[in-house]
């Protein structure tokens, strides 16, 4: 039976891709070109194409009032790159079972793809009894036993409940508050249910746009989003991924049951190569799309182009922000093989706890005031700006308050005076301001910087790469390393001159191969060559709050005394 190609993206669930379609009908005519995205396509009646994904190229966005579009409100187009951090308004429609939340919601083994929801009513399982409006995480979706269910988690006491939920199980579910904040192309590509609109509210302003802002000025409210699809597919006559918009007026017929399906290549994203087993490891691969950006090894990953892909790993990173307040910003990733020198830059500390977390045992830290503290206790110190200090180590203390003897955590210290040192000591909630006083004339090696101080930790490259083509961290006035993180990539060449290798970002590159079987030449690989990463700042903001989830945060300074 034939549908529009709208209506079939909105019935079809994810996990029955691929899917073999024949046009129709709709504005393609025999032998007709269409321009898409740069993929000039012809689609004529008649024609079989491979759907093997689809996603959302771009969002329609109306002023939201009460939950519904203003009727002041203009349609306007919004890129998924438009800046802003955006909190997902929860959806007050309910679903009726199990399955229309597997097929509506993007669930999968991603930090992005655990959505939540509560049951109007308890749901009583063999073992456990899920009450109503707990939270239940959906975690994946998986068959066990000829039923397929949802794998999920309710968390009480800070103690984890896994259990299943088959996607027979009836019931009214809804969507939970979710306290994160997104950039737009998180949400279009996670937090937007299939056949429903999502709304959002402006919580947070990136960076200017650089073209009009469709967006009324100083707007904070709230947006309904409408997404508008775009469908990739293989053709048979091409070896390249070609991009069809789901608002197309074009006629498909679903012929995947009476057709061989693998007849078609089979693209590859670079996460399903990660997923194959090392043993798989060296292979040769033809780019079906190539990833954009300018910079290497990117500009080499054009269509067509044939690479060896010698082996896949985890990789330690240094994640860098210039030291400038401006929007512009940039943010890097830089590999420990960086073969440049840094010198110290003085890094800047709030609160005297944020002294205690930088000091180390190879060097004392030397700072001075830049903002004046007057003690409530008259055992602990006042500072005044300009006092400059050697911290010591953190210590208790006894201080009279109310007239009663409190023991208070405290940050020993040496007031440096003309000519001889002052013991003192300063009370750790003290919100002051101090900047380092650096004496290290050393120059570092960024795993030498890694292993002796804590980050973040400020430095200007002294000694640029001369490995690197164009060093852009010898032109940045300053950096703060914020923090160490391990990443996945893969090491990669040209097939045809392998005179150099790559290592290439698994999840921060979108690009498609399909694999060829040709031997590998050579199994060790060419020499590698260094990469500082540029990252957007939505990869910067999506590092900073996923990478370490693993680590447990410092704990909150201590309070001042009430």
């Amino acid at each position: 039976m034939a549908s529009t190609l709208e209506k079939f993206i909105h019935s079809l669930d994810l996990r029955a891709l691929p899917r073999v379609l024949q046009i129709q009908s709709g504005i393609y005519c025999q032998g007709s070109v269409y321009e898409m995205f740069g993929n000039e396509c012809s689609l004529s009646t008649g024609e079989v194409i491979k759907v093997i994904g689809f996603k959302i190229n771009k969002l329609i966005a109306s002023i939201c009032e009460n939950n519904e579009v203003s009727q002041f409100s203009d349609k306007v187009e919004l890129p998924l790159n438009f800046p802003g951090l955006y909190k997902i308004m929860a959806d007050k429609t309910p679903y009726a079972s199990i399955e229309e939340i597997a097929r509506k919601v993007s669930i999968g083994p991603t930090r992005f793809g655990h959505p939540c929801f509560y049951s109007a009513k308890d749901i009583k399982l063999a073992n456990l009894i899920i009450k109503h409006d707990e939270q239940i995480t959906f975690n994946s979706v998986e068959e066990v036993h000829g039923t397929m269910v949802v794998n999920c988690v309710v968390v009480r006491n800070n103690q984890s409940h896994s259990f299943t939920l088959p996607l027979s199980q009836e019931g009214e579910f809804y969507e939970c508050e979710d306290d994160q904040i997104y950039t737009l192309k998180e949400i279009a590509e996670w937090k937007i249910p299939k056949c429903r609109n999502r709304i959002v509210k402006l919580s947070n302003t990136l960076h200017m746009w650089d073209t009009p802002n469709p967006l009324p000025e100083n707007f904070d409210g709230c947006l309904i989003l409408m997404p508008v699809y775009e469908v990739q597919a293989v053709m048979k006559s091409r070896k390249d991924i070609v991009h069809i918009l789901s608002d197309l007026d074009v006629e498909v017929k679903d012929i995947t049951d009476c057709y061989d399906i693998s007849s078609f290549l089979q693209p590859l994203s670079l996460e399903d190569i990660f997923e194959r087993t090392s043993k798989e490891f060296p292979m040769v691969a033809e780019i079906m799309e190539g990833p954009s950006g300018s910079q290497k090894p990117y500009n080499l990953l054009s269509t067509g182009k044939e690479i060896v892909i010698y082996k896949k790993y985890q990789a330690a990173r240094v994640l860098a922000s210039e030291m400038r307040s401006d929007p512009s910003k940039r943010h890097y990733l830089i590999p420990m093989s960086y073969k440049g020198k840094f010198k110290r830059r003085p890094r800047e500390f709030p609160t005297a706890y944020d002294l205690e977390i930088a000091r180390s045992e190879k060097e004392h830290l030397h700072v001075v005031a830049t903002k004046a503290f007057t003690s409530p206790h008259k055992e602990l110190f006042s500072v005044s700006v300009g006092d400059q200090f050697l911290v010591q180590q953190c210590q208790t203390s006894e201080v009279l308050y109310e007239g009663r003897k409190k023991l208070i955590d405290v940050l020993a210290c040496e007031q440096i005076l003309s000519d001889s040192y002052k013991k003192v000591l300063l009370p750790m909630y003290m919100e002051g301001g101090f900047v380092e006083v650096i004496h290290d004339k050393k120059q570092y090696h960024l795993s030498e910087i890694c292993k002796e101080f804590h980050l973040p930790f400020n430095v200007k490259v002294s000694v640029r790469d001369l490995s690197i083509e164009k060093d852009v961290l010898a032109a940045a006035p300053g950096l703060q390393f914020e923090e160490e993180i391990t990443d996945s990539y893969l090491l990669i060449s040209s097939a045809r001159s392998p005179v150099e290798s790559w290592e290439i970002p698994v999840y921060r590159l979108n690009m498609l191969v399909h694999l060829l079987s040709k031997d590998v030449q050579t199994v060790v690989p060419p020499v590698t060559r260094t990469t500082v990463e540029e990252v957007s700042e939505e990869e910067y903001y999506m590092l900073r709050r996923y990478e370490n989830l693993t680590l447990h945060p410092p704990p909150r300074p201590p309070k001042k005394p009430t």
